[in-house]
């Protein structure tokens, strides 16, 4: 109509490598759109996303696909895993979709670091909900990312669950990843973070 809304406006931090970054503020400031403009999801208007030297919004289509496969990690609300596949086809699809053979000594360790070593030949449908976040988590280390995004990972849990997965991401945190979180759990962000991005308006 006739006003115009601008999702993120003026916006400008830096995150450095092995950092923890947690994004924080009320529900509709923007916080899952830079997210997904960090990561490339989303084309900004105007301005940059420079990761590893590479401005990821000036990249074409293409180009730009195989560059999020590679370096970014997206652990999304809601899992966005492949139904009819076990936790190893899932964990292991960013691979085969690149063309190579996964790591077994690699996928064997991310699925222990996760508690998901007997859960390989499980359906989704046959997992908890924290176990199928994890099951996500997984898969995007499996890329070994040089950064991992995270949309509100826990909003979608039960509250026994969510103190599962955070206690994952304080090991990947411990880890040395470069990892930012969009997220309303602010005792988490406190605690684990090296800084908090806090957005409003």
């Amino acid at each position: 109509g006739e006003s115009l809304v601008k999702a993120v406006d003026g916006i400008s931090l830096s995150v450095q490598e092995g950092e923890f970054v947690a994004i924080v503020g009320t529900s509709g400031s923007g916080k899952s759109t830079l997210l997904h403009l960090l990561g490339g999801l989303d084309y900004a208007d105007e301005g940059e996303v420079i990761i590893d030297g590479m401005d990821v919004l000036k990249m074409k289509d293409e180009e730009q696909t195989v560059f999020r496969r590679r370096k970014i990690g997206f652990i999304f609300q809601n899992y966005n895993l492949l139904a009819a596949s076990d936790v190893y086809k899932n964990v292991t699809l960013p691979i085969r979709l690149d063309g190579n053979r996964p790591d077994e000594a690699y996928i064997d360790m991310i699925l222990k670091l996760l508690g998901l070593e007997d859960k390989k030949g499980r359906r989704p449908n046959q997992l908890s909900g924290g176990q199928q976040q994890r099951v996500a988590i997984a898969r995007a280390l499996a890329m070994e990312p040089e950064v991992l995004l995270f949309d509100e990972p826990t909003s979608a849990l039960d509250p026994q669950m969510v103190g599962e997965v955070l206690e994952v991401m304080r090991k990947l945190a411990g880890e040395g990843l470069t990892m930012i979180i969009v997220t309303h759990e602010m005792a988490f962000a406190r605690d684990v973070s090296s800084h908090v991005v806090f957005m409003a308006g």
